[in-house]
C-alpha cells in the first residue's frame, strides 16, 4: 500500500498554520528540523502545561490530502500546511493505519505513527465551523477524528512534494489509533 507526499510545510514559529517548503529534513527522535514542534519532549503548549517531560509522540503531523475535497463540498477551503501539518499525503488511508505503522517517505525518512491527532478549538478559528467538519461521530455512534495523525522519526532524512510514501504494517494484532 502507498501514495505520495502533495506537500510538506514546517513553521520555527508557534502559529496554527505552516508555510510550505521545498522540502523539509526529519531528524530521527526529534522530528522536524526547524519545527517549533520538534524534541525528544512534548512541544505542544497544552501539553507541556501538563507535563514537560512526556515523550513527544507528536513529532510530525501527517495529513491526507483527501480530507480538503471532503470539507472543500461543504464550503470550507482549506490547503496544505494551513490546519499545522507537517507532511500531506495521498493515497494512504492514513486514518486506517494502526499504532506501530512505518511510513517511508522519499529515499531514507521512517516515522512511526503514534495516534491521531486531536483537533481543538483552533481549528475553529481558522475556518468558524470547520472543527465539525473533522470530528464527527461513525454509524455507531463512536467519535472520528479526521484531522490526521501523528508520529515520531525513526530514520531521518528529506522529504520533498512528489515523494512516494509506502507502509509497512507492524506485525500482531493491531491496535486502532487514537488520540495522542
Amino acid at each position: 500500500m502507498g501514495g505520495n507526499v502533495t506537500a510538506v510545510s514546517s513553521n520555527g514559529e508557534y502559529s496554527f498554520t505552516k508555510p510550505n517548503r521545498e522540502s523539509i529534513t526529519l531528524l530521527a527522535g526529534l522530528g522536524v528540523e526547524g519545527d517549533v514542534h520538534a524534541g525528544v519532549t512534548v512541544k505542544h503548549r497544552s501539553r507541556v502545561a501538563q507535563d514537560p517531560t512526556q515523550p513527544n509522540l507528536r513529532q510530525v503531523h501527517l495529513i491526507h490530502e483527501e480530507l480538503f475535497a471532503e470539507v472543500g463540498a461543504d464550503g470550507f477551503r482549506v490547503a496544505p500546511g494551513d490546519l499545522g501539518e507537517n507532511i500531506t499525503t495521498r493515497g494512504i488511508d492514513l486514518l486506517g493505519l494502526p499504532v506501530g505503522a512505518l511510513l517511508r517517505l522519499g529515499d531514507t525518512a521512517v516515522v512511526e505513527v503514534t495516534g491521531l491527532r486531536n483537533p481543538c478549538v483552533q481549528i475553529d478559528r481558522f475556518q468558524d465551523g470547520l472543527l465539525k467538519r473533522v470530528v464527527g461521530r461513525d454509524g455507531n455512534g463512536r467519535l472520528v477524528r479526521k484531522a490526521g495523525i501523528m508520529s515520531i522519526v525513526r530514520e531521518g532524512g528529506v522529504v520533498r512534494p512528489g515523494d512516494p510514501v509506502t507502509v509497512e504494517l507492524p506485525s500482531g494484532p493491531h491496535r486502532p489509533l487514537d488520540r495522542v
